[in-house]
């Protein structure tokens, strides 16, 4: 199984991720976190934020869970992945994958800024710190059509979106 949530910046994706994980080591079922952050710096370090680099991204991530989920590792993609058709590229092309948004308010986003993005975007056009790519606030960001499971995570706690992620992936898994 393959699952990539999907969300903006700071709306828990990793956080999520990681408690999920453990609720699973428990049941002793094998699982992978890809991290969209940390893969970024090592193998899709020599990518950007175009909208074709961002599919790139998402590609190779997905080629990166693909592996390990032929050997029975669930796997758990954390990034952005801010475009339904690269969303539903993985899902065609790999078996068993899963789209999870990680839904959460821009007000409750802004307040975490756990990266300063949101701080970055908001400053003068002119400044050489400005981040101008920032998904949801100016860039694109589209949520899925069709999300297998939604967890907003500014209306519940990090252990009960866990907890969510964790039974939907107990029903769902081969």
């Amino acid at each position: 199984m393959i699952v990539q949530l999907c969300g903006l910046s700071g709306s828990g994706k990793t956080t999520v991720a990681y408690k999920t994980k453990e609720l699973l080591k428990r049941e002793d079922i094998a699982v992978e976190i890809i991290d969209g952050d940390e893969y970024r710096k090592a193998i899709c370090a020599d990518l950007g934020f175009s909208r074709q680099d961002r599919n790139e991204n998402i590609r190779r991530l997905g080629f990166v869970a693909s592996k390990f989920s032929q050997h029975g590792i669930i796997s758990i993609i954390c990034a952005i992945n801010p475009y339904e058709d690269i969303r539903t590229e993985l899902a065609l092309k790999y078996h068993d994958v899963r789209t999870v948004y990680i839904d959460c308010d821009m007000g409750t986003l802004m307040l975490r800024d756990t990266k300063g993005l949101y701080k970055r975007a908001a400053l003068p056009e002119t400044d050489p710190d400005r981040v101008c790519n920032l998904s949801g606030v100016n860039d694109p960001f589209e949520a899925p059509l069709n999300a297998d499971l939604v967890i907003r995570t500014d209306a519940e706690t990090a252990d009960e979106s866990a907890k969510k992620l964790y039974q939907f992936i107990l029903a769902h898994r081969k």
